[in-house]
């Protein structure tokens, strides 16, 4: 997400959470040309990622920077790559990202950052044609932003050749990882023989990161910025307790009770996307899908109908929608609350675009507990509950009810059990008025002190 200077009228300790407002970007020694890009985008104050890693990078340094989802880390890298490259570089520039629309995004954000420099920037991923991205590298790109798959298959086939990199960015390693790409990250890097400057940025900082950047970074500087999130200080979040089988019938009560401009829902499981998009068409809602199954041309096509604002709501699963970037998503709704609370700012990252509000519900059900807390944790927030008194739940599904009855007979069975065991055990004759309620020891204690009491006998 690129940074952009919070609207007239926000909480200036909003804003001071976000920016470095003592800096501009004028004073980070930026060429004019790029200079010239932010102001026409209306940039003013760097965040507090771009105030620290842009000088480290703009000295020729390696870095690790960490930083929360939605603090501009794209700009933090993205902006020196353009700095340091010449008009006539070309495949000067590698970007990895974990994600097809990741690549999407990014390239875009550096492509208008590059609009007075001439520079080219081309993503490439997994599902687009080969040929058609082989036409791209043709015009000579100077940067590439690409997922670690495709980068290796067109690196393997002599159509990237990596000799010429300047520059190297990991962008989101910690997905990176957690979606499998370790082996190939390892092979990428330990081909750059010629050893270009590189940046790791990431949300998080694991042991196995620390690890990747000993072994592949040069005296890298290392940044963590605590900075909040721009876009969770803009997004007005809610939660809705809501039982399992209810989540449907509720999302739907909100879509037609808020009638919302463009919604994106998160569920956990591709199943989960198909049946709820299903549900929702069903009762007169224009939903449409994004999942990891979906052909390219499909997800493309979707990508383009959102865009251009021809649909209104958007089921997607968290990979598929990794790297969204439209500005008119007004609401989010986790139908499903993530494990990861950092997903949960991912996700509601994709409202609150360029300066603007955003609205954010959360499905909670009663067993989910501890996942709202660390989200709060982590949001450093409240999320306050919502509740709809038109909102009729639903009858307990026959198989739940099944399923809680024989949980109740056991319990009672067991209970029964014990209070049988009690009645049939024999009745001690003792004197109840010298050991506390009749019970007396009626045989040694299974562990007890080995040694010897001490005497005064030397």
């Amino acid at each position: 997400m690129t940074t952009q200077e919070i609207p007239h009228g926000e909480a200036p300790r909003r804003s001071q959470d976000i920016f470095a407002q003592d800096q501009s970007f004028e004073c980070l020694g930026l060429n004019p040309l790029i200079q010239q890009a932010l102001d026409a985008k209306g940039f003013k104050h760097p965040t507090h990622i771009q105030a620290q890693l842009i000088p480290i990078v703009l000295r020729g340094s390696d870095c690790l920077g960490q930083a929360k989802t939605g603090t501009g880390k794209t700009a933090a890298f993205g902006l020196p790559a353009l700095h340091l490259i010449s008009k006539d570089d070309h495949l000067s520039v590698l970007i990895l990202v974990p994600t097809r629309e990741l690549a999407i995004q990014v390239s875009k954000e550096l492509h208008d950052f590059a609009k007075f420099t001439g520079h080219q920037v081309v993503p490439i991923y997994g599902g687009q044609p080969i040929p058609t991205q082989v036409q791209k590298l043709e015009r000579k790109p100077a940067i590439v932003v690409g997922t670690p798959g495709r980068v290796m298959d067109l690196h393997e086939r002599r159509l990237l050749p990596y000799d010429r990199i300047k520059y190297a960015v990991l962008d989101e390693v910690d997905r990176m990882l957690d979606i499998g790409f370790r082996e190939d990250i390892r092979r990428i890097l330990g081909s750059l023989k010629q050893h270009p400057q590189t940046v790791f940025v990431s949300a998080t900082i694991s042991p196995e990161i620390e690890k990747l950047a000993r072994q592949y970074l040069k005296d890298p500087e290392k940044i963590v910025t605590a900075a909040k999130s721009l876009t969770v200080s803009q997004v007005r979040q809610s939660y809705f307790r809501v039982e399992h089988w209810d989540k449907r019938p509720l999302l739907l009560h909100l879509l037609k009770r808020e009638d919302p401009a463009l919604t994106l829902v998160f569920c956990r499981m591709k199943r989960t996307v198909d049946e709820v998009a299903s549900y929702l068409a069903k009762h007169g809602i224009d939903a449409h899908t994004m999942h990891g199954d979906m052909y390219q041309t499909k997800r493309d096509k979707v990508m383009g109908k959102l865009r251009e604002g021809g649909l209104s709501v958007l089921v997607a699963s968290d990979l598929a929608a990794r790297g969204l970037d439209v500005e008119d998503i007004s609401h989010v709704v986790n139908y499903d609350l993530p494990e990861d609370p950092e997903v949960y700012v991912h996700r509601i990252g994709r409202t609150a675009r360029a300066g603007r509000d955003g609205v954010a519900w959360t499905f909670v059900c009663p067993d989910q507990g501890e996942l709202l807390t660390a989200v709060e944790s982590l949001a450093n927030i409240e999320i306050p509950q919502a509740h709809y008194d038109d909102f009729v739940p639903g009858p307990v599904p026959v198989d739940v009810a099944g399923r809680r009855e024989l949980e109740v007979q056991r319990k009672a069975a067991s209970m029964e059990s014990k209070s049988r065991d009690l009645l049939s055990a024999k009745p001690d004759a003792t004197d109840a008025t010298k050991f506390p309620g009749g019970l007396v020891p009626t045989q040694p204690p299974p562990k007890r002190l080995g040694g010897r009491l001490g005497t005064r006998r030397r």
